[in-house]
Order: C-alpha cells, then sequence, then structure tokens
C-alpha cells in the first residue's frame, strides 16, 4: 500500500514562525506605521500589518521571488503580490502562461491557486523606501532558504526586478559561497550552487509596462519558455 505524505507540513509550520516574527524592529515600527496610516481608497480595510509567507504548489519547480512585500498590496492583504497594479499585471500572466487559475488576486482567500509554482519574497516586511538593510535581508535568509529547502521538485528561481535578483544573488553568495560574476537582464539566467536556474525578469510595476520595457506578451513568453525548459 503507497502511503501518502503529506508535503505541506513543514512549511506550514515554518509560514506560522516567519507570521509571528518581529526580529527587525525597524520592520516592525513601519509595518504597523503602514497599517495605522492607510491609503483612503483601502480606509476601512483593515491591514494584515505582519510578515507575509509564501504560498503556491509546494511540488512546484518555479519559484517566482519579489524583493518584499508592496506597502498597500502584501502589507494589506497579507499576501505577497496581491492587490496592488503590480500583481494584477502578473497574474494576467501567470494565467495566460497557465500557471494560476485566475487573472487576478485580490486577497488570501480569493480561490487562487498556482500550477506547477510557489512565489515568496526574499523580505517578510515591507522596508522603508523599499531598501532593506543588509542585516534584516540576513534575518530573512533563515525563511527563504528553508522554503528552497522544502520545495523539493525545484528548477528555477525566477527574480522579479533587478532588486530581487540581486538579493537572490546575496543569498547564494552568503550561504552557498556563490562567486559567479553575474549581471540582471531580462530572461538572462546563470546556475547556482545546488544546480538551480537563476531567471532575471523585468518587474511586472505600472513604471516598467507604461515605459514599454515589459508587456503581458513579453512576460508570458518567458514564463512559457520556462515552463518549457522544466
Amino acid at each position: 500500500m503507497q502511503i501518502k505524505i503529506n508535503n505541506n507540513i513543514n512549511l506550514e509550520k515554518l509560514n506560522k514562525t516567519i507570521i509571528k516574527c518581529n526580529k527587525c524592529s525597524r520592520l516592525v515600527k513601519f509595518r504597523k506605521k503602514i497599517s495605522k496610516e492607510k491609503r483612503k481608497q483601502f480606509i476601512n480595510q483593515k491591514y494584515w500589518g505582519k510578515p507575509i509567507t509564501g504560498f503556491g504548489d509546494v511540488r512546484g519547480k518555479m519559484l517566482f521571488v519579489g524583493l518584499a512585500p508592496a506597502a498597500h498590496g502584501g502589507t494589506r492583504t497579507g499576501r505577497v503580490f496581491t492587490g496592488d497594479k503590480s500583481s494584477d499585471f502578473l497574474y494576467k500572466c501567470l494565467y495566460k502562461a497557465k500557471i494560476s487559475n485566475q487573472s487576478n488576486s485580490d486577497h488570501r482567500n480569493d480561490g487562487l491557486k498556482l500550477n506547477n509554482a510557489y512565489i515568496t519574497a526574499a523580505l517578510k516586511c515591507v522596508p522603508p523606501g523599499d531598501k532593506p538593510l543588509k542585516n534584516e535581508l540576513n534575518n530573512c535568509f533563515s525563511f527563504f532558504k528553508q522554503e528552497i529547502n522544502n520545495l523539493k521538485n525545484l528548477k528555477v528561481i525566477i527574480a522579479l526586478g533587478k532588486i530581487a535578483f540581486d538579493a537572490c544573488v546575496y543569498f547564494y553568495k552568503t550561504n552557498y559561497n556563490f562567486s559567479e560574476k553575474v549581471k540582471f537582464g531580462h530572461d538572462v539566467s546563470y546556475t547556482l550552487p545546488n544546480n538551480i536556474l537563476l531567471v532575471g525578469c523585468y518587474h511586472p510595476s505600472p513604471r516598467n509596462v507604461n515605459t514599454g520595457r515589459i508587456n503581458e506578451k513579453k512576460m508570458t513568453l518567458l514564463f512559457k519558455k520556462i515552463l518549457k525548459l522544466i
């Protein structure tokens, strides 16, 4: 008789630990400030105001990584890349590439499911000015490393934006003695020490979309290319 193993257990425990984390006093203070000083359009909503966790298919071969939750996106909704214009664009592309079951993500319980992919952030709390300190990244890297270790089928990390890409490189330099000289570029990839491929991808921000740096076709093609690769 085949015994079914629940591969969610370790990640579930990890996520509970992440949500309770208060290690970085600067980040704790800032996320609380954001949760009180709400944007006008969200004034009646209760902000999550805690560290965010990753989510998705724990058996997936792809890991999408952002730098940190947005102030009025993930910090509000409790789910990374949810509830802002960047996430609206991202999920349209993920849906077109058949990686998500719906083309939008608005809150933690909106029915979104990912296929063959997990999404997380290198930093679990929003930093002031979107600029984390090295010690803050290092604190969160213990969580990031456990996420990677729990994704047993992981083949490719897709870094969403240059600063997320740089954070991934810094993580591998400090945890795996990664010494290769790398440069961020859209659809530019490098092999990491644990044989995982790191792929750069333009951030799905309104600025990149409005300037034409990225569009739905270009991003969807990259996602489909990675799917074929794995």
